[in-house]
């Protein structure tokens, strides 16, 4: 009897020894996880707070295809248009021409922006060997040791190619992700933006369309897809996007000046002016809203704001060769001869082969003789 009830205290023993254990490694997995997330979280706040860093530091270039160009290049002359040999469409209010401008799809949008990836699965994995100042740019045998969804290792790969500007191969893994996960939003958004790349806008915007079903609250989507539009000439379409995506976050820099220009193009010039006053509140050392702005109250005829608006632009930015030629073409047309010259001269000796400064200069030579 004695010896039952010893082996009865052994066995509770050994059940209690076991129970501890197992509570012990429940617990040293569950701070590894949380140990990879916080290294996951930190990356991706870093990752943000630096793109935004970069973001305000280069106040002309809002992404590689925001461009600083506008450039309205009117004269009120005796009717004799200004020809631009560049890529520049004319346009009517006297003789005018201007340069295109393009607007920006912010597609390189930070890591902390990622919806619907998963933890990796894998237990008791070191996260040592995760180098968390890169996790935007993982090892993908370490993903794969992790037990890491297939679709988030195709993801990561097309990413990865993205950034070698392998655009092929790029589509080719986001493909694989969304087959593998057709829920996978960010997939779409990826692939959507190498499209873009590749100018296929028609596909851009079809992973576009799929991304806003899965989810409708996301302000980028639109711009990005506004952008698309835009690159396709459907300018109705693509303020419509832009419209969505201010009403979904307010002060959504990129989409105020993605519908600045859009309004500008299909020359609604009060709103283009409404939209660069918003974007000045938010942005005010921005030399290229300036000078849209100015652009937009030169074609209203009120030469003296757009004087005002392109010297803030020269102020912010003395090297803005279009600022310069757009004063002293309003120089020009208020019949002041000598700025405009002054204006003209400095266009050209920042861009010597501006063409229609070239001719605007021997047009104000030709002024002053008579």
């Amino acid at each position: 009897m004695r010896r039952k009830f010893l082996i009865l205290i052994i066995l509770a023993v050994l059940i209690a020894i076991i129970a501890l254990f197992l509570v012990i490694f429940g617990i040293a997995n569950n701070k590894k996880e949380d140990a990879l997330r916080a290294a996951l979280s930190e990356q991706t706040s870093e990752q943000a707070e630096a793109e935004e860093e970069a973001r305000n530091t280069d106040e002309e270039e809002k992404s590689e295809l925001t461009e600083d160009l506008l450039n309205t290049e009117n004269e009120k002359t005796e009717g004799n248009t200004v020809k631009n040999t560049g890529a520049s469409n004319e346009v009517s209010r006297g003789a005018q021409t201007r340069t295109e401008v393009r607007t920006s799809s912010q597609v390189q949008r930070p890591l902390s922006s990622l919806s619907g990836i998963n933890k990796p699965t894998g237990l008791g994995v070191n996260t040592a060997e995760i180098d968390p100042i890169n996790y935007d740019n993982p090892d993908i045998n370490i993903l794969k040791q992790m037990g890491t969804d297939q679709y988030i290792i195709s993801f990561y790969s097309g990413e990865q190619f993205y950034r070698n500007a392998d655009y092929d191969k790029a589509i080719n893994e986001y493909t694989i992700s969304i087959n593998r996960n057709s829920g996978f939003i960010e997939a779409y958004i990826s692939r959507g933006k190498t499209y873009m790349k590749k100018r296929d806008f028609a596909r851009a915007i079809e992973d576009y369309n799929r991304a806003i079903r899965l989810n409708s609250s996301r302000a980028e989507l639109y711009n990005y897809r506004g952008f698309a539009r835009s690159e396709r000439g459907e300018m109705s379409l693509a303020i419509e996007d832009f419209s969505r995506a201010i009403i979904l976050n307010k002060n959504y820099i990129d989409a105020l000046i993605n519908r600045s220009h859009a309004y500008y193009q299909t020359g609604d010039y009060a709103r283009t002016i409404e939209d660069c006053d918003r974007i000045i509140s938010l942005e005010p050392r921005n030399s290229t809203i300036w000078n849209r702005r100015g652009s937009a109250w030169y074609r209203r005829e009120d030469d003296d704001k757009a004087i005002r608006d392109f010297s803030e632009a020269i102020r912010l930015n003395a090297n803005y060769a279009v600022a310069w030629y757009n004063r002293g073409n309003a120089w020009y047309n208020k019949g002041d001869m000598d700025k405009a010259l002054t204006d003209i001269n400095r266009c050209l000796a920042l861009n010597p082969s501006y063409t229609a400064a070239v001719t605007l200069r021997d047009k104000i030579r030709q002024k002053q003789k008579n």
